[in-house]
């Protein structure tokens, strides 16, 4: 039994439905000969007849009946393990698994990789997205944890193949009450005498505060200390200090809150987010799938 293979039940098949074996040799193009010496290879692998030989042609025997069930069972099974193994080599279906940073994931990535997946053809991809600081994602990428990255582009990227993405322009965000909210747009430096909402340390828009503030010879004044923008957005609705956050974020949350988005003037922060990835080689077909349709997204909101 270890013998069967499947070009051989399909021959004994369509023999059973055809009743001929001259009939399916014209059909498959293959030899009359050929066809038998398989047949009576079957039979001899099973161990008991499988045909009768008649003058017109050949019948299944009740055997023949059984084994023609359960080979088209197996053919269908094959068939079925063909069309899901060419999904993934198509990248129809997969699992992409990527770590992007805070500022990404409160922004527009959610609503892209949903486009993505809500793409037909995309129904057997499933994404899975981790939020870290921007050198986590790079050494994440790196070490072969997830296969694709987004992060702020002036992260250390040696090494990773890139492409651009979305880009984002931070703001103060102050309660509407506050000297600050009254300004049309303002210089980092003309704030950092006031309190502020701060994000964890290494977090990008962190890094790049603390930066910012070194030059100007100062350090920022922590008032509060939150995880994310939601929390840190909260506080300054609360009055008890203002923050940076990225204006594409804070906008819909003062639409419905007494809080007001400054512009920053400074240029740094017009920031830009980058694709990452080991090799374009290296991606899964469903990955590459997914890095296209994200440049494609980064490239049009330019």
């Amino acid at each position: 039994m270890r013998d069967l293979d499947l070009l051989t039940l399909r021959l004994f098949a369509a023999v059973c439905e055809q009743r001929s074996i001259a009939r399916v040799a014209e059909q498959e193009a293959i030899v009359g000969s050929a066809i038998s010496k398989r047949l009576a290879q079957l039979e001899d692998a099973v161990g008991t007849p499988l045909l009768v030989r008649k003058r017109r042609g050949v019948v299944p025997t009740p055997a023949g009946e059984t084994l023609r069930e359960h080979a088209l069972a197996m053919l269908a099974s094959a068939a079925q393990i063909e069309r899901d193994m060419a999904a993934y080599a198509t990248g129809t279906r997969g699992h992409v698994r990527m770590l992007v940073t805070a500022s990404v994931m409160a922004e527009s990535l959610a609503d892209d990789v949903a486009a993505f997946l809500q793409n037909p053809a995309h129904r057997d991809i499933q994404v899975s997205m981790e939020e870290r600081v921007s050198p986590d994602v790079v050494q994440g990428i790196r070490d072969g944890s997830a296969s694709v990255g987004i992060c702020w582009d002036a992260a250390d990227l040696s090494g990773l193949a890139t492409c651009g993405y979305r880009h984002d322009h931070l703001a103060v965000v102050a309660h509407a009450s506050h000297p600050v909210a009254q300004l049309a747009s303002v210089r980092f430096a003309d704030v950092l005498d006031h309190e502020f909402v701060s994000m964890p340390a290494l977090s990008a828009v962190q890094v790049l505060l603390a930066r910012a503030a070194a030059v100007e010879g100062k350090l920022l004044t922590h008032r509060v200390l939150v995880s994310n923008f939601d929390a840190a957005l909260r506080v300054v609705r609360a009055n008890l200090a203002i923050s940076v956050v990225p204006a594409e974020v804070a906008q819909p949350f003062a639409d419905t809150a007494p809080v007001r988005v400054v512009p920053l003037s400074d240029a740094w922060a017009q920031r830009r987010f980058a694709i990452c990835y080991r090799d374009a080689q290296a991606l899964s077909p469903a990955a590459r799938l997914l890095v296209e349709h994200l440049r494609r997204a980064g490239h049009s909101s330019v």
